[in-house]
This record gives C-alpha cells, structure tokens and sequence, in this order.
C-alpha cells in the first residue's frame, strides 16, 4: 500500500468512526486505484477520490407509525445521496434492523462504481430504515412506508435520485412507497424501479441481479473455454437474488445444491431442481416462512441450524465448482475462502455487496480463481433498474426477451471492461482490480469535466 493510500484511510477511518464496512469498501476501492494515481497524478491533485468517498448529501430524519396495536413505533430513516456526476443518484433502500449510516455509506459507495460500469447514465445513492418488515402485517408494513416517503419524497424525484428495493423492500414495499409519493407530488412519475408491470415496472426487475449474476459467470467461465453445464454450485440466502440466481443456473445446465436464511442453511445433494425451487418462492415470497421448512419436506436435504459460535458457515463447506453468495456484506471470512478453495471452487459471483472480507477476497485473488465481485457481478440488478427508467421516459414497455438481451449485453460489457482495464493496468485476471479503477475513471472524469463542486 503507498503512502498516499495509507493515509487516506488513516484519514476516512478518523473522519467516520464506528463504520467498519465503509473503511473496508473504501480499502480495498483504494488499494486497487494505487496503480491509477500513480500513472495519472491530475486526479490525486484534485482529490478525486477524496471527493467520491465524502457523500454530496445524507439525509437522516424519523420515521413515527402506529402499529396495529394502536401503539406509536419509531424508526431511523436514512438516504446517502453519494455522487451524482453521471446521473441522477440510483440505489436501493433497505428495510432491516442492521442498517445504520456506515452501513448505508458503505453501500452507496459501492454503487457508484457498480452503476458506472453499467454503461449507464446513473450516479449513485442508497438508504433505507431500521424498520424490520419481518413478522409484521401488511397494514402495519403500508403504514411505516407511507410515514417513510412523507420524508423522503421532498428529496427524491425522477432526474434527481431514483430508489429502488434492496433487502426487506420487495414488490409490497415499493407499491406502497410509490403510493404515498404520487399521492403527496400529484403525479406519476418514474421515480422509483421495481414498480409492478401493471402500473411502469419492467419485466426481468425481479429478476435481474440473479440472472445478471449468472451471466457474468458464465463470462467469466468464457475465458477458460468453460462454460456452468454440470457445475454443483452453492447459493446463499434464499430471498429474490438466491431465487433468480438457482434459476438461472438451470437454465445455463448448472446444478444448484444449497440454500439459506437468517436461521439456517439447506444442502440438498440431489439439486434443487425446478419443482424444488416453486416450493421455495412460495415458501418465502407468500407464506414468508423459513428454508428449514424445505428440509422438512425433501428427504435429500440437509438442513444445518446457525450456531453464532462458529468460526465458520458451514454452507461453504461442500464439495462444488461455483459459489453464489446471495444473502449479505460479510458472509465469506477467511476460514470460509479456505474452505471453499479446498473442497474445489474457482468461479465465484457475488450476488450480495462485498459479501465476503477482506482476508477471504485475498485468498481468491491470490488463487488466481475467477472471482467476480459484487459491483461487477450483481450490476444486473441496477443495469435493468436503469433500463425501468428508460422505459418510464419513453412511457413504453420492452419485450421479456429484449429486456433479458439488454441485461446479458450489459453484462458482458462489464466483463469485457473489468478484463480490459486490468490487463491495461498489469494484472491480468484480477476482476477486483479491474472493476474498481474501469468503475472509477468514469466517474473520475466527468468530476474533472465539471469542476470543484
């Protein structure tokens, strides 16, 4: 690590205590954008990067409801509007009782680079609220949403920051928030992604960060003359991104063998074929019920209850060639990344942000495995979000199949710039590299276009 690096995070970490996640995505942003500010000193001069890591806006207010009991709730409301130089600020809101302002920093830096390695005009922003929609009804959930926009909408709009959903905001949650901003703006506007078709969605949203995922994986396998027909693949998580990711994995001939959620992990060794699948969209999306229940039903699954006294996941301790982790930031520490190189993976898709740390994305590079990482991997997700607001602009509609084209080209425009960018910098093959400074110079020079603001 050179100098200057070192004392750039010696400076973010005391500018912003408490945030352990933000530091990590910033270290490893930076370590990788030595080899840029070396070569290009104009950017260090006008503290580009410094620049970039400092949000342009955060905005924290409360969020009072009533909860069917009759009895007043409070909750945190936040959005970090991060770096709008190549658009309106784009990223998600999550719903969850972990979300706090390192958290939200941390997440909306990451989608400033993952937005930009779209080839799409979109800056990037994230927020969210420690709401917990788990366990709660359908009006209490209306209720907290309609309290969250009454905030929220005076500060969004559809060419100034456009939300969409990420962890506990679904398909429920983004009909109710756009209820309650058409209802205090007097109009319909796209002014979030995600909607449901009937009223400006676009088709392959739900889809998009699972498949998109898979693509980038299937890219990546390209490059070895490879391609996932008959790989076992272990998945994380089991909400929309795990789903679409098994998914997809059976269209391209792979073989999906775990699941999980916030209680445990399923390890099916016959696969999780498409019948087992169904059972599992209507266990989590309707009934919302827990994966342990997919052990209860199929004999071939092992069901493996969470023991916080482990040093390990045990989901990443199965013979396979692809690992998938879909479910959350941090999920692959170093004993996992052993792990999962022992038992034979080297093809790995973040489907979650920055899901594994800093230790196990070591280990990965230093393997020389393919490793895609989640600003490159899971771009799909907001690459079809963008292409939403194009539809929105132009009040039309594209095709399943043209959008799942646009989606597979965008991909593989990604992978073609992480893989371009790094053999121009002198590491062939490292993706994470390669993302962060293609990710950067993007947005790098449009700041420069525009001047100190």
């Amino acid at each position: 690590m050179n100098d200057y690096v070192s004392a750039l995070l010696v400076d973010v970490q005391g500018k912003n205590p408490a945030e352990p996640e933000f530091h990590q995505a910033v270290q490893e942003v930076a370590e990788s954008l030595a080899l840029v500010l070396d070569r290009h000193p104009e950017y260090r001069h006008s503290r580009v990067l410094e620049r970039i890591i400092e949000p342009e806006r955060v905005i924290l207010f409360r969020v009072p409801w009533v909860d069917d009991k009759g009895e007043v709730q409070i909750n945190r409301g936040f959005r970090i509007e991060m770096n709008s130089a190549i658009g309106p600020y784009k990223g998600g809101l999550r719903f969850h009782p972990s979300v706090n302002l390192g958290i939200l920093k941390f997440l909306a830096f990451e989608q400033v680079f993952k937005n930009s390695l779209t080839t799409l005009p979109m800056g990037g922003g994230k927020g969210g609220s420690d709401f917990d929609p788990k366990g709660k009804s359908d009006n209490e959930v209306m209720r907290f949403c309609q309290s969250f926009m009454s905030e929220l909408f005076r500060h969004i709009g559809p060419n100034t920051d456009v939300p969409a959903g990420d962890i506990g905001v679904g398909g429920r949650e983004i009909g109710f928030l756009f209820g309650q901003y058409k209802r205090l703006r007097n109009e319909f506007t796209g002014v979030l992604t995600g909607k449901g078709l009937n009223w400006g969605g676009s088709l392959i949203r739900p889809e998009a960060t699972g498949y998109g995922c898979v693509y980038f994986a299937q890219e990546m396998l390209g490059t070895r003359k490879e391609t996932l027909e008959g790989k076992v693949c272990l998945v994380s998580g089991s909400g929309n991104v795990a789903q679409y990711t098994v998914e997809k994995l059976l269209d391209l001939g792979g073989k999906p063998v775990t699941l999980s959620d916030s209680s445990g992990s399923i390890f099916d060794e016959a696969g999780i074929d498409r019948e087992k699948l169904s059972f599992v969209m209507d266990l989590k999306n309707v009934r919302r019920g827990r994966i342990k229940e997919y052990a209860e039903k199929y004999q071939s699954a092992v069901y493996t209850e969470t023991d916080p006294r482990l040093d390990h996941n045990p989901l990443w301790d199965h013979k396979a060639q692809c690992a998938f982790p879909s479910a959350t930031q941090n999920e692959i520490n170093g004993k996992d990344a052993a792990n999962l190189l022992r038992q034979g993976v080297y093809v790995i898709g973040e489907g979650a942000n920055m899901p594994a740390t800093v230790e196990a994305v070591n280990q990965f590079v230093d393997a020389g495995i393919l490793y895609g990482p989640g600003k490159a991997a899971n771009a799909g997700g907001v690459a079809v979000s963008g292409l939403e607001m194009a539809q929105n602009s132009m009040r039309y509609g594209w095709t399943r199949k043209e959008v799942d084209n646009r989606l597979q080209l965008i991909m593989s425009s990604i992978h073609e710039a992480c893989v371009g960018t790094a053999d121009r910098f002198g590491v062939p093959g490292n993706y994470v590299d390669g993302a962060n400074i293609a990710g950067f110079l993007k947005v790098a020079d449009a700041m420069m276009d525009q001047g100190v603001v």
